[in-house]
């Protein structure tokens, strides 16, 4: 069961990566909360490389590669093209740094998880602290955006099936509260999330299309 739990959570999150480097590239926007991104693709490249040293080869570390590689592709779309989601002040260099110090800080809030609950817990309650703020934020950024620009039902269903099986298997299986209680509260919002994307996408469709004129008149 637990080999099950995490490869459905690997291949569901990996569905999000996906679609979200397909959804950034044809908005040229970002498909992910760069908050989050950050924090995901420190605690994947962190995680990664402690996995192969301590473990070998597992599906952990493997799912935690992919995960990473794909990160490396979200960022670049987040590098490339968010400097347009800002202000017109915000310059190049301000962008640069900006972005410098938001990744840096990735890395060093992971940093601190790790040295203060070391590598079991700090793996589990980083992932699901930063999960949460990914669902809230997702629902930022439709608010910000107007809509569902850069932003699609794949990913939110995918990103809720990802981390409702890890939920079921440290939450219940691991009879952990505090992961369980933050896995519940992801639901609420992801389910929250992908309500507003199904509004908008009734909306989009009840449209009336309006008739071009005849020409012949």
């Amino acid at each position: 069961m637990d080999l099950i739990l995490t490869l459905v959570s690997g291949i569901a999150w990996t569905v999000v990566y996906v679609e979200a480097i397909r959804v950034g590239l044809r908005d040229r926007t970002y498909a992910m909360p760069v908050a989050a991104l950050a924090l995901n693709f420190a605690w994947e490249s962190i995680y990664a490389v402690r996995e192969f040293t301590d473990s070998g080869m597992t599906a952990q570390g493997v799912v935690n590669v992919v995960w990473a590689a794909a990160d490396v592709v979200i960022v670049f779309t987040y590098l490339r093209f968010g400097r347009a989601e800002l202000p017109r002040f915000v310059t190049r260099p301000m962008f640069a740094a900006w972005s410098v110090l938001v990744f840096a800080t990735g890395f060093a809030v992971q940093g601190l998880f790790l040295a203060h609950f070391g590598a079991h817990d700090a793996s589990r309650y980083s992932a699901f602290l930063q999960n949460l703020l990914m669902s809230g934020l997702f629902i930022g950024l439709f608010a910000a955006r107007q809509g569902p620009r850069g932003q699609s039902l794949t990913i939110a269903v995918a990103k809720w099936l990802g981390t409702l099986a890890p939920t079921v298997l440290f939450g219940v299986l691991a009879d952990a509260p505090f992961i369980l209680g933050l896995g519940i509260l992801c639901s609420v919002f992801d389910l929250v999330y992908i309500g507003l994307l199904l509004q908008a996408r009734r909306r989009t469709t009840a449209a009336p299309v309006r008739s071009l004129p005849d020409p012949s008149r």
